[in-house]
């Protein structure tokens, strides 16, 4: 039966897909449903239709799951932040399992089980950091978050994964909008003046940059004041960015108030969050993160470790106190000079710091630390494209003993764990899969997941690969 744009049909949602929408599939078409559960019958009207895939939108849920809840944010069907609100928490953990052990098995070939579910102490009001888009529409300023897909902004007063403070960010932001007049970002002529609100929060103590599409914000003391009255412990940058890209923050940084620095102490390593540093959104679930990572890593005297995406070094850090040598590896220049600074203002001496591409670095210094420690691991923490191909291939020419891999993508990590384990292999810039006839080079020793994003569909991953 041929399926048209505008057609309203009934159907049964057999499964939830990737991005947490309902999965119909109707005389061989797989219709893609937003808000909609596995196991429910619902009225949908169809938005589009390419080839044997469409996509619809719920018109009426006919017979409901009994996992399905009400959503706690007024906005959730039109803010693109969430998608699982719906979605009572232990089957949302459930979704995520099942999503990293289907990415194993349709990208790598992989039955692979799920040995640790851990999920967010707080499955509302966990996150430690704010981002807020700022623009002018049509019907006038909006201060909230983007429409899924779309850099539509969906106005809001509250944001109910985010702690109280965030919505007395927004109310403050609100007020200065009004009573300083200062013009807010349109990204279609690139006027307007206030592009984005980032705020982050860790123990009390707030970091505030306002994103501008100038070289200077006007009225900066009337917002100084706004910021004492509603907030203690706070510093705040203006950061230029003039560019017509979707990239939030620019190169250029001002401290108007405050110290411009949050200081933090864990696994015994003292460190300090700046505007452009990294720090995962979730303190609870990073932190059970970085302890199962460690307790992976041996200590004593016969262990190395190599941080391949080491950054500022706070992880390699970490990790030094854990075994004998602890090496990060890093293309930035200045994040391997804070690596360097912290690791003396911490009197760590059993940590080095390589600026360079891992492609080129590691098949050497892999081969170099083996000589003098017994024992190898690397640690890969990448972002969410993965790791370069290239990279995995020198990872394989003098393999580690042992392989940690911290990942906020099933997919990218399923694909990256079947070339080092050898169910996939690049030929010619194309992937082969060859799960039904391969010797592994390593086994699949654990893969946990996290729940870093509590509400979405997204998931943070901790896999264990040791050589065979």
């Amino acid at each position: 039966m041929d399926i048209k744009k505008n057609d309203v049909l009934t159907a049964t949602v057999k499964a939830l897909g990737f991005n947490g929408e309902g999965i119909i599939d109707h005389f061989g078409t797989t219709v893609f449903v937003p808000f909609s559960l596995a196991g429910e019958k619902i009225d949908f009207k169809v938005l589009k239709v390419k080839g044997n895939v469409a996509f619809g939108k719920v018109k009426k849920v006919i017979s409901p799951s009994i996992s399905r809840l009400t959503p706690v944010c007024p906005v959730f069907f039109k803010c693109g932040g969430c998608q699982l609100q719906h979605l009572e928490y232990p089957k949302q953990l459930d979704f995520k399992a099942e999503t990293v052990k289907n990415c194993f098995k349709k990208i790598a070939g992989l039955d692979v089980d799920i040995d640790k579910k851990f999920a967010s102490p707080n499955v509302y009001a966990y996150r430690n950091k704010l981002q807020l888009p700022t623009r002018a529409l049509k019907s006038g300023n909006a201060v909230g978050f983007f429409r899924p897909n779309s850099h539509d902004v969906v106005k809001t007063d509250v944001c109910p994964i985010h702690p109280e403070w965030a919505n007395k960010v927004i109310s403050a932001v609100n007020e200065f909008i009004e009573k300083s007049g200062v013009s807010l970002y349109d990204e279609v002529s690139g006027k307007g003046v206030l592009r984005h609100v980032v705020v982050r929060e860790i123990n009390g103590e707030y970091l505030f940059t306002f994103v501008i599409n100038a070289k200077t914000l006007k009225n900066t003391d009337l917002l100084t004041d706004i910021l004492k009255r509603d907030f203690g412990k706070f510093s705040l940058y203006l950061n230029e960015n003039t560019s017509d890209s979707n990239v939030i923050l620019g190169e250029r940084f001002e401290l108007c108030f405050g110290k411009g620095y949050i200081t933090v102490t864990e696994f015994g390593v003292t460190y300090d969050i700046t505007p452009q540093a990294f720090y995962q959104v979730n303190t609870p679930v990073k932190t059970e993160i970085y302890n199962d990572v460690l307790s992976f890593v041996s200590s004593g005297g016969d262990t190395a470790v190599i941080d391949g995406y080491a950054g500022a070094g706070v992880l390699t850090a970490m990790l030094a106190k854990k075994c004998a040598k602890s090496v990060g590896v890093e293309i930035v220049k200045e994040a391997c000079d804070s690596a360097v600074k912290l690791a003396a203002d911490n009197r760590i001496d059993n940590m080095e710091f390589i600026c360079g591409d891992c492609e080129k670095v590691l098949p050497e210094l892999i081969e170099k630390v083996r000589k003098t420690y017994g024992r190898v691991v690397l640690v890969l923490d990448p972002p969410r494209k993965g790791v370069d191909v290239k990279t995995l291939t020198a990872a394989l020419k003098n393999p580690p003993d042992e392989i940690i891999y911290i990942s906020c993508s099933p997919q990218t990590l399923a694909r990256d764990v079947g070339v080092l384990t050898g169910s996939l292999k690049y030929e010619n810039n194309q992937l082969i899969n060859l799960s039904k006839d391969f010797s592994p080079n390593y086994d699949l020793k654990f893969v946990g997941i996290y729940d870093m994003f509590a509400q979405t569909k997204h998931v943070e991953t901790v896999v264990r690969l040791s050589r065979q």
